[in-house]
């Protein structure tokens, strides 16, 4: 019997997505914008733009991290500008917009990436906290969709790719405010791009489905819990979600890509058989997000100022988490051949349930979970 583990394994070394074929760059001379530009897998998306020939507009509230992501995208040979924005704010990313496009040309591709987070149970999030995750990640998105249609529909031409998560449909514990803002992000897309159809447009939105991925977040976002944050595995490396992003930007007619046979094996469990990967989830889903390290009481947390500002750290794009990170996925497979894959990944969730089920089963005999 084939193993759920060595399906994913091979399912994860199919391919390695490359975003340039015989050495070309396809985005030379065009104009990309990218929020959250400043870490984590923005970081890595500007820079794999820069490396596609694309001048990249960089949008988040810090400036140390962006002027070094300008660095790497021009090291890369792509032509950059810096642009410190709160995303929350409506009039801050319009102006962004009209600064890109007055310094780097008509908007091709508007990328949503920034968001922030707060791990706690829901109970011990505040309000204000509650809402200012909401702002950034949800209304953020909205706030940068509405600055790029503004642009592109006139034209009758552009991209806009929303960097989404597997959390969007496939919920955990101790996130639900992060979770309902990337639920809210794929509805808001969905009815965007029925209006687009409606206008017979040639604009596209698209959303891109992350898994867990190694960035800075479970270092500064803040956090309640007893212990420190953890992706829950399986982990990628954040230019795994850039190439998926620059690929999506050069394909984007289809509604969602996702990235990593986790993020399909997740959302497919929940539809075909949703009362078990909950049960799962619900037990295991407070562990598997915390390390075994103490947290720090009162830790620096970037919810309502960037990091980078005070001590002048530059975060850069990968997290704490290099060791358990795989480079790769079957994004490609996914991407281009999607019957064949989401045949494999069926019969991956087969397997993931039966092991859920033993594990629930496991778990029923050895006491709750750390709290």
């Amino acid at each position: 019997m084939i193993r759920t583990s060595d399906l994913l394994s091979f399912l994860e070394g199919l391919v390695v997505l490359r975003t340039t074929r015989g050495g070309a760059r396809p985005f030379e001379g065009r104009t990309v914008v990218v929020t959250g530009a400043s870490a984590g897998v923005g970081r890595a998306t500007a820079r794999a733009f820069g490396a596609a020939g694309a001048r990249v507009a960089l949008l988040a509230r810090g400036r140390v991290g962006l002027e070094a992501a300008a660095e790497e995208v021009e090291g890369a040979g792509g032509e950059a500008l810096v642009v410190p924005v709160d995303v929350a704010v409506p009039w801050m990313v319009e102006e962004a917009a009209e600064l890109a496009e007055s310094r780097l040309g008509p908007l091709d591709v508007w990328v949503n990436g920034a968001f922030t987070s707060v791990f706690a149970p829901f109970l011990s999030a505040s309000p204000d906290e509650y809402e200012r995750v909401t702002e950034v990640t949800y209304l953020g998105c909205v706030n940068g969709t509405r600055a790029a249609l503004r642009r592109m529909l006139p034209r009758d031409s552009g991209a806009v790719v929303q960097i989404g998560s597997a959390l969007g449909e496939a919920s955990v514990p101790l996130q639900a405010a992060y979770c309902g803002a990337k639920h809210a992000i794929n509805g808001f897309t969905a009815s965007v791009r029925l209006e687009l159809l409606h206008r017979h447009s040639r604009v596209a939105v698209t959303v891109v489905q992350l898994p867990a991925v190694n960035t800075p977040q479970f270092s500064w976002a803040l956090s309640r819990l007893p212990h420190r944050p953890r992706p829950v595995a399986p982990v990628f490396q954040p230019e795994v979600a850039a190439r998926a992003v620059v690929h999506a930007a050069l394909h984007p007619r289809r509604k969602e890509y996702r990235v990593g046979a986790s993020t399909a094996a997740a959302v497919l469990a929940r539809r075909a058989v949703p009362g078990l990967p909950d049960r799962y989830t619900a037990r295991t889903g407070y562990d598997s997000q915390q390390s075994d390290r103490p947290a720090t009481a009162d830790g620096p947390h970037n919810l309502w100022m960037p990091l980078d500002g005070p001590d002048g750290r530059d975060h850069g794009a990968h997290g704490d988490f290099d060791a358990e990170s795989a480079g790769r996925s079957p994004y490609t497979a996914l991407a281009r051949h999607p019957v064949t894959v989401a045949s494999a990944v069926g019969a991956s969730v087969v397997g993931a349930s039966a092991l859920a089920a033993r594990a629930l089963r496991a778990g029923a005999t050895k006491g709750g979970d750390r709290p």
